[in-house]
């Protein structure tokens, strides 16, 4: 188990730089950042397949609870990985022990940095409400954020193989769109409608 610890300190540190500045760049929230993640855990590190991100998104999004919770589950998959890599006739109570303790360092790693600076950030905004600076940055972030959401949902809908192919997927999407953009019906009937259609 020692020598685990140690071969996956260079892992663990990769994981927290990752999430740390990732952290601070979700602004709209942290699924505004599934692409960037899709890119390190499954083309870069090799760390998951593309079927367990999408499980990861799509399982934490359908949970009750913050939508960072896929974070955890990302970091959970990562460190169960690397225990089996490592140790392949490790027990189930060690994979997941390694895969929860890994699951927790990833949402920390996450959380913290933009706890930070959102503390700090918003109290000198709020102190500071009536210079144009944070009135034009407010309204600036507002395409940022859209422009992330349509980024992520084509990651999460790409994984479906051919676009054409998927017509009935993608006139689903758009008509959801829609209905959230123009009424005020709730995510949940929407959710529902979206799990019995599926």
């Amino acid at each position: 188990m020692l020598d685990f610890l140690i071969q996956s300190l260079p892992n663990y540190a990769a994981l927290m730089l990752h999430y740390a500045g990732l952290s601070l760049l979700s602004v709209g929230g942290a699924i505004m950042l599934v692409p960037a993640m899709q890119q390190f855990f499954v083309e870069d590190t090799g760390w998951m397949n593309t079927a367990q991100f999408n499980a990861s998104v799509s399982i934490s999004q359908a949970a009750p609870g913050p939508n960072v919770l896929f974070v955890a589950l990302m970091g959970w998959y990562a460190g169960s990985g690397w225990l089996i890599a490592s140790m392949p006739d490790a027990g189930w109570v060690l994979k997941m022990t390694v895969g929860t303790f890994t699951g927790d360092f990833a949402l920390l790693a996450m959380i913290l940095p933009s706890t930070v600076l959102t503390y700090f950030a918003g109290r000198w905004a709020h102190d500071n409400q009536h210079l144009t600076v944070v009135k034009a940055f407010k309204q600036g972030m507002a395409p940022i954020v859209i422009a992330l959401l349509i980024a992520t949902g084509w990651i999460l809908a790409s994984a479906h193989g051919s676009k054409l192919a998927n017509w009935p997927l993608w006139l689903l999407t758009a008509i959801t769109a829609v209905i959230v953009w123009r009424t005020k019906t709730h995510l949940l009937w929407l959710l529902g409608a979206g799990a019995l259609l599926g």
